[in-house]
C-alpha cells in the first residue's frame, strides 16, 4: 500500500504535468504542430520562477514565467512562418538556444535552491497540509474554464480551424501565420508555467528539469484520449487533466514496487507505445485477425 504522502505527491505532480499538458494540448491536437521546444520552455520557467522568488515576489516569478514562455513560443513561431522552417527543426532551434538562456538567467550555476524562501505554497501551507494540491487543482481547474472558454471565441475558433484545415483558413482571409504563432505562444506560456509551480514545488531549479517533458506531455494526452474519447472542447481538455494525472500515478506505484528511477523513462515509452496502439486501433484488429484465423 502506497502511504498518504505518496500518493498526494503522485497527485501534486500529476496537477502541475497537467498544466503542462494542456499547454501541449494547443500545439499538438489544435494546431497539429510537434512542438520541441517544450523541453527548453519548462526549464525555462522554472529558472525564472526560482530567480524571481529568490529576489523578489514567488508570485512574480510565476506571472514572469508565463510570458518568458509566451516570448519562446514567440520564437519559434517566426521561425515556422517568416523563416519558413519546419515545426520539427524549428522547435530544436529554440530549443538549443534557450539552454544558454537559462543558464544566462540562473547566473551561470545549473542549480538553484529555494529552501527557506517563501513561495506560493507556504501561506496555506500554515494553515493546511494540503496546501499544494489545493492550490495546484484551482490553477488547474481555473486553466481548463479559461481555455474552454476561449477555444469557443471567434479567434480560439480560428486557432483551432488553422489546425483543423489551413487552406479553408486562408481561403476566409485569416491570418494562419498570426494563429500559428498565437497558439505556440499560448501553448509554451503554459508550459513555462508549469515549470515555474514544478520549480516552487521542489523547492528548486535545475537545468535539466525539461528533460523528457515532451514525453510527459504527449503522454498525458494520448492515455487521456485513449480512456476519453469526447469531441467536445471541454471534454478534450479534461481528458488531458486524467491523462496526466493517471500517467504520474502509474509512475509512482511503479516506484513503489521497486523500478529503479532510470527506468522511468522507458516505462513512459512503453506506456504512450501502447496508448497509442490503443487508439489507432491495431490492437483490436489483431484480436480479430487471431479470431478468424
Amino acid at each position: 500500500m502506497m502511504s498518504q504522502t505518496v500518493v498526494l505527491g503522485a497527485l501534486e505532480l500529476g496537477g502541475i504535468f497537467a498544466v503542462l499538458s494542456l499547454g501541449l494540448y494547443i500545439s499538438y491536437k489544435v494546431l497539429d504542430l510537434p512542438d520541441l521546444t517544450v523541453d527548453g520552455s519548462f526549464t525555462l520557467g522554472s529558472a525564472v520562477s526560482a530567480v524571481v522568488t529568490l529576489h523578489a515576489s514567488p508570485y512574480l516569478g510565476l506571472v514572469l514565467s508565463f510570458i518568458a514562455g509566451v516570448m519562446a513560443g514567440i520564437v519559434t513561431g517566426l521561425l515556422i512562418t517568416k523563416l519558413k522552417i519546419m515545426p520539427l527543426l524549428a522547435g530544436i532551434l529554440t530549443m538549443s538556444g534557450l539552454y544558454s538562456v537559462n543558464l544566462m538567467i540562473m547566473n551561470e550555476t545549473p542549480n538553484l535552491s529555494l529552501f527557506g524562501y517563501k513561495t506560493v505554497f507556504s501561506q496555506l501551507e500554515t494553515i493546511t497540509p494540503y496546501a499544494k494540491i489545493i492550490i495546484i487543482y484551482a490553477l488547474v481547474i481555473a486553466l481548463v474554464v479559461l481555455l474552454d472558454l476561449f477555444l469557443r471565441t471567434q479567434l480560439g475558433l480560428s486557432l483551432r480551424a488553422c489546425g483543423d484545415n489551413e487552406a479553408m483558413v486562408k481561403a476566409s482571409s485569416i491570418d494562419s501565420d498570426k494563429m500559428k504563432v498565437l497558439g505556440l505562444a499560448l501553448a509554451n506560456g503554459l508550459v513555462s508555467l508549469s515549470g515555474a509551480i514544478f520549480a516552487q514545488h521542489q523547492s528548486f531549479a535545475d537545468i535539466t528539469n525539461g528533460t523528457g517533458m515532451m514525453v510527459i506531455g504527449l503522454a498525458s494526452i494520448i492515455v487521456g484520449m485513449t480512456f476519453i474519447k469526447k469531441e467536445k472542447i471541454l471534454m478534450q481538455l479534461i481528458a488531458v487533466v486524467f491523462g496526466a494525472i493517471f500517467y504520474r500515478c502509474i509512475l509512482s506505484i511503479a516506484l513503489q514496487f521497486g523500478l529503479p528511477s532510470g527506468y522511468l523513462k522507458l516505462l513512459s515509452a512503453v506506456l504512450v507505445v501502447i496508448a497509442l496502439a490503443m487508439t489507432n486501433g491495431s490492437l483490436k484488429s489483431k484480436k480479430r485477425g487471431r479470431k478468424s484465423c
